[in-house]
């Protein structure tokens, strides 16, 4: 994953923290990553969900993005492994994706590595972020 700044809320920073604990302690600790998801947490700014830019990917945006590898164009929901479904294109931010998307914003590439290689996706448009339409606790 590249390094550029991003931004977390404060009330996604509490359910990220609760969640990576849950996996801690459970059988799913040594299929998920989950000190990435620690990483990227330590490194965001921390944000007041009323304060948060409009264009950035939080728990439960909708994003539409562009694969810069291939071309394709993409739309996905960042959520909660509960909520999780590819075919609804329903990401979870337990996924190496979702960790990814997490708290980047409109005009960012996101890189990461993947077994072929590098993954690029750019950020093209935040169609739905909660904060952004007055929902603080969803």
């Amino acid at each position: 994953m590249t390094h550029k700044k991003i931004y977390i809320t404060t009330f996604d920073l509490d359910r990220l923290t609760d969640l990576i604990e849950a996996y801690r302690h459970s059988a799913h600790q040594k299929k998920i990553p989950i000190e990435i998801l620690e990483k990227e947490l330590e490194r965001a700014e921390i944000v007041d969900p009323k304060k948060v830019p409009a264009d950035v990917i939080t728990m439960n945006s909708t994003a539409y993005l562009k694969d810069l590898n291939t071309g394709e164009e993409i739309i996905w929901t960042l959520v909660f492994p509960k909520d999780a479904n590819a075919e609804d294109h329903r990401i979870s931010v337990m996924a190496p994706i979702g960790m990814a998307l997490l708290g980047y914003r409109v005009g960012d590439v996101i890189e990461w590595d993947v077994p072929g290689g590098t993954r690029r996706l750019k950020v093209i448009q935040t169609l739905y972020q909660p904060e952004a339409s007055g929902h603080y606790d969803i």
